[in-house]
């Protein structure tokens, strides 16, 4: 039995190769690429089982890209339950500059989800045997989509008591309000957004996220800071968590890494500061891996006893 269940309605096939240089209007000749599932919940999962925990996944699956998906997912060993749909799984394409170290990435639009298979994927959590401890809503919708489907999500998780907790983008993010939220994990711009701002200064990060939380949109705002680590924001107060240093070689998957540090930390009973530490750990150590790897364990393991030694 899973204690976390993630949802995400547009997920992935990320492709990731190595070229010589990036030169417009000539071919270039790649490495041999190597194929990893993607998509924000499905990352959060993967992350969530590099680090020994575990979780179910919950996703829609299409045509060829949607069974090679559910075949990578086997491999690593994730639990997951999909929808079948009409449309294809799309595909990231991600290609690493090696003179320079640059990272070029291409996200492609996913299919046209109909209503019906939209509906199916909330139904998923109708046939499970327990009820979650928390419910992960993450990345970004797919054409079609209603912008309201993470707030039928939080009422859908509502409805089962589990914690609801949101990492998206745009008006997605803002829609996810109108349920009720447990945490939020926005970076600057999201949160920016959110508070009907534009771009915030550091320095007034902390008096938005907790507006939001008197508000009652989230009870609990981790805002990522990237390199800088993560601001911690409840209605106790502020906590900022920095990231320790190091070779950043991919930053693909470093905020999903980030939350499902942040979830397991929490399903494991650390407090919401440990557990938040945990989090930039995992991010962190995401930073460390190529292409689409995510993070390691022993290398977050090792970074959290950094922050927590630092505090």
């Amino acid at each position: 039995m899973a204690g976390v269940v993630t949802i995400t309605l547009n997920p992935s096939i990320d492709t990731s190769t190595l070229v010589s240089q990036v030169m417009a209007e000539h071919k270039m000749r790649c490495s041999a690429p190597s194929h990893e599932p993607g998509g924000g919940g499905i990352n959060v999962s993967r992350a969530i089982r590099k680090l020994g925990g575990k979780s179910l996944a919950f996703f829609p699956a299409g045509q060829h890209f949607g069974e090679l998906l559910k075949s990578l997912l086997r491999r690593e060993g994730v639990e997951f339950r999909q929808v079948e749909i009409a449309g294809q799984t799309r595909e990231n394409f991600i290609v690493r500059e090696e003179t320079s170290g640059r990272q070029f990435r291409f996200g492609l639009p996913g299919p046209a989800i109909r209503e019906e298979e939209c509906r199916a994927v909330l139904a998923l959590l109708d046939d499970l045997d327990y009820r979650p401890e928390y419910i992960v809503g993450s990345g970004s919708l797919p054409p079609g989509t209603p912008d309201d489907f993470y707030a039928l999500l939080g009422r859908k998780a509502a409805g089962l008591g589990a914690r609801y907790v949101v990492d998206t983008s745009g008006e997605p993010l803002c829609r996810a309000a109108e349920s009720p939220v447990y945490l939020i994990k926005p970076n600057r711009r999201e949160l920016s957004q959110l508070a009907g701002e534009e771009i915030l200064e550091e320095d007034d990060l902390a008096d938005a996220a907790l507006r939001l939380i008197s508000e009652g949109i989230s009870e609990i705002v981790v805002v990522s800071l990237g390199a800088g680590g993560a601001m911690l924001v409840t209605a106790e107060g502020c906590r900022r968590i920095h990231a320790p240093s190091v070779r950043a070689v991919s930053m693909v998957g470093a905020g999903d890494s980030m939350t499902a540090g942040v979830v397991l930390g929490l399903s494991r009973g650390l407090s919401i500061f440990e557990a938040a530490m945990f989090g930039v750990a995992a991010g962190t150590a995401a930073v460390m891996t190529p292409g689409t790897e995510l993070c390691r364990r022993e290398d977050t393991e090792r970074l959290y006893e950094k922050i927590r030694d630092q505090k």
